[in-house]
């Protein structure tokens, strides 16, 4: 009996950026805080670092749940644009976490496709991907202002994928939030997450994260155990 030959699909690999590739998921944090108190919101500083990684429609809803207070369209704009000064005066400030540089070029010189999907908007995106040396006219990034929804919806990597020309179910999905795990479920895509975002490994793991590891430094070495060979 002939067994049928079963045609293997190479790997891509998608990253989130903020607290995956760039350390700033703490300069994320206290713009949002300096956004939220000119607004007259009071919100404990964990409870911000919680919502680092997703949509700001949902983080929107959850100051809802946990204010109580009334967010309108205008304010919502206003905490958008606040954020985004805040963050950009520490911009020079990000630096790329270890390895991050590292693993892009292996991948590169592996001839293994990657692209950088962000919940961020490109205004404050655009200073991380400098940091780490990313061209977004020469590397595929997609970010916020490109998709309908932002994560834990699957927008952002199902973009991303589509412009390496690959199959999501083919891609191995690099994050640091539970945020970036649950969206990978939802494209059928491989999860794999980073502890360099704050978020624990048993967190990762519930969230769907098929392999943790503690940076991208860690990651690279560990590469061919999520399929990153030639």
């Amino acid at each position: 009996m002939r067994i049928k030959r079963i045609k293997r699909i190479n790997p891509v690999f998608l990253f989130d950026l903020d607290g995956t590739l760039v350390d700033s998921v703490y300069q994320h944090v206290l713009a949002w805080r300096e956004a939220l108190d000119k607004e007259a919101i009071e919100l404990s500083v964990w409870r911000i670092h919680r919502k680092i990684g997703m949509s700001g429609g949902l983080f929107t809803n959850q100051l809802l749940r946990e204010t109580g207070l009334e967010i309108s369209p205008d304010r919502v704009d206003r905490l958008r644009r606040r954020h985004a000064e805040a963050f950009l005066r520490h911009a020079d400030e990000i630096r790329p976490l270890p390895g991050a540089c590292e693993l892009l070029a292996a991948l590169t010189g592996l001839r293994i496709p990657w692209a950088i999907a962000t919940s961020g908007r490109m205004e404050t995106a655009a200073s991380n991907l400098s940091a780490l040396g990313v061209d977004p006219a020469k590397a595929p990034v997609v970010t916020r202002d490109q998709v309908k929804y932002a994560k834990p919806d699957p927008d952002l990597f199902l973009a991303a994928a589509e412009r390496l020309g690959a199959p999501v179910e083919a891609a191995v999905v690099i994050g640091d939030s539970i945020w970036d795990m649950l969206a990978a479920q939802r494209c059928r895509a491989l999860g794999v997450g980073l502890l360099s975002g704050g978020y624990g490994s048993d967190e990762l793991e519930r969230s769907g994260a098929a392999r943790v590891y503690e940076d991208p430094a860690d990651l690279l070495k560990h590469l061919d155990e999520v399929g990153g060979r030639l």
